[in-house]
């Protein structure tokens, strides 16, 4: 008789080992079922199964997935007693409001450790808790040679029946031991170490660009399927990147962090980017983004969160128009984004059915019999992307101010209607002025002109007239060098015909819009190609940037060289191009077109969802700029009569709204109120019918008091200014009515705006 294993992942589906070989199945060991998702389709088999079988142990997974564990005396479902209940009692308590957090990882697996040595001694249902507690050690241990001591343990102690016969074939010995806190690399002896000398120096310091935080899951590392790992290190060290690839036990990056990136209290890397998928301080099931926070804010460097595709192969992902999945969106983008992460994207995955092939990009991999469907791999063409972007912003980040060129992107929508430098909310030739003196001020080469107003007709006027275009013409590309130079020339010539194109073009090249200042370009985005929202352009399976839109971006990218671009306002069409929703191929137009530009985005603050785009398919790090604060609009000469006149009819006791004189206020009242569009002039109201103008002169008034107490924007926002003491008094005003329906004495608030306490003012 011989011991068989079968191994199921539920995001892939299909009938579960469970059902399919029934009474076959003697031993089940169920983990990481956390989504409903991936346990629920098999929760019914499992719960069924449970009575049947000889030891089911579940762990690391929703609650209700581990009530059903049941080995030997110990059965999850019931009330905690005995050993279990005493170990309940030993759990750290949640750490209440402002209380430090510190690192649970290192101290669970200490813990974890420890109670199989205490258990050891106690007889009865403790030795099965203390079985639990082995297995977790086992399979956290994650090696080959733990896992075949786990089931070899499992099976010595609880198989039962005709499968008796299996205990003692195999000796299991205790769980091997790895790290909980180290460094990794493949060209290291052993591959795991806990010193950071040990790593090899690949880059001589002569020839390094700076140096690479690498944050590692350890459960992948002990397990030795590291195919996804180790290409972007390769990759990175390629680009002249010293690497320091780190890991942590459990899913708390900060010891990691604190052990290997900073040293005497200075941060040592130039970078980190994290390979996990989960968020800094967390994992698939919960997050600490204050916690995260500190840490990133202690580094104060880049950090880029890219994640393998963990929930469908990499097949599926290449294939799909969506991109990833919703889980995947939540748990590697969303959350990661809580912390601080930018730049998401796709590096890695496991492959596809044999014969399948990856449709992601140009590369067109293809998966054979040899590939493990369960082993990790590198997508070539995203690690590339992801190595060559992390290298561009350790590069921006090490040079000098002084050198560094930069595009300043602003936007023409909807074109062709004298709409060039909008953005909304934002005021941008004036945010422009104040953000070009501050560059010049912080040390950047570049001149600035006197006033907005003069960079505005610069920029607008300058010699758009000689052209006929739209803006200033900074230089023309020619066709011939657009398409020498168009890597995907005939996409856009199918949607567009040939080049040059008729947007933004002569008929023998293409304008480039804008104005160079030393190293600070202010270029004009062009147009997407057709009126409308570029939201569209999301759906739109076939569609193709226009000529001038994608020699646009090379030219920032190639000729101008710019070492950073920032774009100016909500919202241009980058990030609405075609391509997957979130999780980015080479195949995206908005991967293409950015690039490994390190790509810089104003974004109103009140626009969060559209903001979420541009981070997740553009690659940009938001900067985000208040809306103007708002007053109450007020009414003007004909509504503030009418309000008058209302009031006084209001005044009026019953007994005098009977009289003539009322009579005649009535009349006037529809007479103004038809003046302003609120009601009809003709017919006349019958004044005899008190109830009547009772209710029509109710619903005027209140008509009224809603224009009078809408919310409207002062002004536009300028970067780098604050609102004036007056704004902020009037925005205060509008909200204690607006939420609390209370006024308050503008002194009063004006006190609070001035820094005074309520204390004080009271």
């Amino acid at each position: 008789m011989s011991a068989a294993l079968k191994q199921l992942d539920s995001s892939e589906g299909g009938e579960t080992p469970v059902e399919s070989d029934g009474p076959a199945v003697s031993i089940v060991l169920a983990t990481m079922l956390f989504m409903e998702d991936h346990y629920l389709p098999v929760f019914e088999a499992l719960k069924a199964k449970r009575d049947h079988c000889d030891a089911m142990v579940c762990a690391m997974s929703a609650g209700d997935v581990v009530k059903l564990t049941k080995i030997g005396k110990l059965d999850m479902s019931k009330p905690a007693s005995g050993p279990m209940a005493i170990l309940k009692k030993l759990r750290p308590k949640p750490k209440t409001e402002g209380e430090k957090q510190t690192s649970s990882g290192a101290k669970q697996m200490k813990v974890l450790r420890l109670i199989p040595q205490i258990l050891r001694w106690i007889p009865g249902t403790a030795q099965d808790v203390r079985v639990y507690f082995l297995t977790l050690q086992y399979w956290l241990g994650g090696s080959e040679e733990n896992l075949f001591n786990l089931f070899s343990y499992l099976i010595n102690r609880y198989a039962a029946g005709p499968r008796e016969a299996l205990q003692g074939l195999a000796k299991p010995t205790e769980p091997v031991e790895y790290p909980d806190l180290g460094v990794y690399h493949p060209r290291m002896k052993n591959r795991l170490s806990e010193k950071l000398s040990d790593l090899p120096k690949v880059i001589p310091d002569s020839k390094r660009r700076g140096r690479v935080g690498l944050l590692l899951l350890r459960s992948y590392l002990v397990s030795g399927n590291s195919g996804h790992y180790d290409p972007v290190i390769a990759a990175l060290e390629a680009h002249g990147l010293q690497v320091v690839p780190a890991f942590a036990a459990g899913l708390d990056a900060r010891p990691a962090i604190d052990t290997y990136f900073i040293k005497n209290n200075e941060v040592t890397v130039d970078a980190v980017i994290s390979l996990t998928g989960f968020s800094l301080v967390g994992g698939p099931a919960y997050n600490d983004a204050k916690a995260a926070e500190e840490v990133l804010a202690k580094l104060d460097v880049p950090y880029i969160a890219a994640h393998p595709v963990e929930f469908q192969t990499l097949t599926q992902w290449g294939g799909s128009d969506r991109g990833l999945m919703p889980v995947e969106s939540t748990i590697m983008v969303a959350i990661p984004e809580l912390d601080g992460a930018t730049q998401p994207m796709v590096y890695g995955g496991r492959p596809g059915a044999a014969g399948t092939t990856c449709t992601g990009c140009h590369q067109r991999c293809t998966f054979t019999e040899d590939h493990n469907p369960q082993d990790m791999f590198t997508c070539v063409e995203r690690t590339a992307m992801l190595a060559s972007r992390t290298a561009k912003l350790v590069d921006l980040r090490n040079s000098d101010k002084a050198n560094r060129k930069v595009g300043l992107v602003i936007f023409n929508f909807p074109p062709n209607a004298g709409h060039t430098g909008t953005a909304a909310y934002l005021n941008v030739f004036e945010s422009l002025h104040q953000t070009m003196l501050g560059l010049k001020a912080d040390g950047y080469t570049l001149t600035v002109p006197d006033t907005p107003e003069a960079l505005r007709k610069e920029i607008i006027e300058g010699n758009a007239q000689q052209y006929g275009a739209e803006a200033n013409v900074h230089t023309i590309i020619s066709a011939d060098e657009h398409v020498k130079r168009e890597r995907w020339l005939s996409e856009i010539e199918a949607q567009w015909g040939p080049a040059p194109g008729k947007q933004w073009s002569n008929g023998s090249g293409i304008f480039i819009l804008g104005k160079q200042y030393g190293n600070v370009l202010v270029t004009v985005q062009p147009g997407f190609g057709f009126e409308g929202d570029p939201m569209r352009l999301l759906f739109e399976k076939g569609f193709a940037p226009t000529h001038a839109f994608s020699a646009f971006y090379r030219y920032l990218r190639e000729d101008f060289a710019a070492n950073a671009v920032l774009h100016f306002g909500t919202h241009g069409a980058l990030e609405f191009m075609p391509g997957k929703q979130a999780g980015m191929s080479g195949s995206c137009w908005p991967d293409r077109l950015i690039s490994d530009l390190p790509n810089f985005y104003l974004y109103a603050s009140n626009n969060p969802s559209e903001g979420a785009l541009a981070k997740r398919r553009a690659g940009a790090t938001l900067i985000s700029y208040l809306t103007p604060p708002v007053t109450q609009a007020g009414i003007y000469a004909g509504l503030a009569d009418l309000k008058t006149s209302i009031e006084r009819w209001r005044g009026l006791s019953p007994e005098q709204r009977g009289e003539e004189e009322d009579h005649d206020l009535a009349a006037l009242i529809q007479a103004q109120a038809a003046q302003m569009d609120l009601c009809k002039a003709e017919p006349l109201w019958d004044v005899h019918d008190a109830d009547d103008i009772q209710q029509r002169v109710t619903k005027l008034y209140e008509q009224i008091l809603e224009l009078e107490y809408t919310l409207i924007p002062h002004g536009m926002h300028v970067v780098g200014s604050t609102p004036s003491e007056s704004e902020r008094v009037d925005l205060l005003s509008a909200m204690a009515i607006g939420s609390f329906s209370q006024t308050l004495p503008n002194s009063a608030i004006t006190q609070l705006v001035q820094g005074k306490s309520i204390q004080t003012i009271v």
